[in-house]
């Protein structure tokens, strides 16, 4: 297969970007998308031009590092994809495609295709995680939890942070990402203690990191490489406008859920 890519190109956050034109052959269907630019970027280094630079590690749809927005849509076209599980089989032969980093900015550009994501970090940072102890744990069946609200605990935990959903909402909102982050938290017992502390924290550090906000576009949701459901940004404002009440309302029982 055959194809004319046209790839972002930025020697740096400070520099000036600008689309440069490619084209690759002989590529197998059943070569995956980061293979293809790696066998890019080993042509390019053969003739003494510079390569390509981008993120990528585990190469399995686990880690979120992978992030490029391939014809307009991030991860591109396959819903429930990340970008390193995506084949040269999706696209047609001779096919042009457009390869361009996350647009946000919160995500400031560091070269080519590679974002800095560390606004992530510093909003896990400020809140998700729970109180733990040094001494022995406690008996595993100690605190029975519903398998409903197990399970929607997990479909929340499932985020992986690539940012998919801030690159493909129109105001660059971080709302998916902070809403599985606390959401898979308050779920469950072990959350609790921080719960109204924790959504406040991570609410307030994501303005302060410049995300745009919500407005329901769900574009967020289309895009997550995980199918993450935007009614955990529902639960995350209700817990949110909980939080701001009086502490004595803060305390409530989790039937709140």
């Amino acid at each position: 297969m055959k194809f004319r890519l046209r790839i972002w190109k930025q020697a740096s956050g400070d520099a000036a970007g600008a689309f440069s034109d490619y084209e690759v052959d002989g590529i197998s269907p059943e070569t995956s998308f980061l293979e293809m630019i790696d066998t890019l970027n080993e042509r390019l280094t053969e003739r003494g031009e510079e390569a390509v630079a981008f993120e990528s590690d585990c190469r399995e749809g686990i880690c979120g590092m992978c992030s490029m927005v391939i014809n307009g849509q991030p991860h591109g076209p396959l819903p429930g994809t990340t970008t390193c599980q995506l084949y040269m089989r999706h696209f047609d032969d001779g096919q042009p495609i457009t390869i361009e980093p996350w647009r946000s900015g919160a995500f400031p550009v560091l070269r080519d295709l590679m974002v800095d994501r560390s606004a992530f970090d510093r909003i896990l940072e400020s809140g998700g995680y729970v109180t733990v102890h040094s001494g022995p744990k406690p008996e595993p069946n100690a605190n029975p939890i519903d398998p409903e609200v197990a399970e929607e605990s997990l479909d929340a935990a499932c985020c992986i942070g690539c940012g998919a959903c801030v690159a493909a909402c129109p105001n660059g909102a971080a709302m998916l990402f902070t809403a599985a982050k606390v959401s898979h938290l308050g779920l469950l017992p072990q959350g609790q203690p921080e719960r109204w502390e924790r959504v406040q924290n991570m609410v307030e550090q994501m303005e302060e990191e410049g995300f745009g906000s919500c407005r329901n576009y769900a574009e967020c949701e289309a895009a997550c490489p995980k199918e993450i459901s935007i009614k955990f940004i529902g639960r995350l404002n209700r817990d949110y406008l909980r939080a701001l009440r009086e502490p004595i309302d803060r305390h409530g029982p989790m039937d709140s859920q």
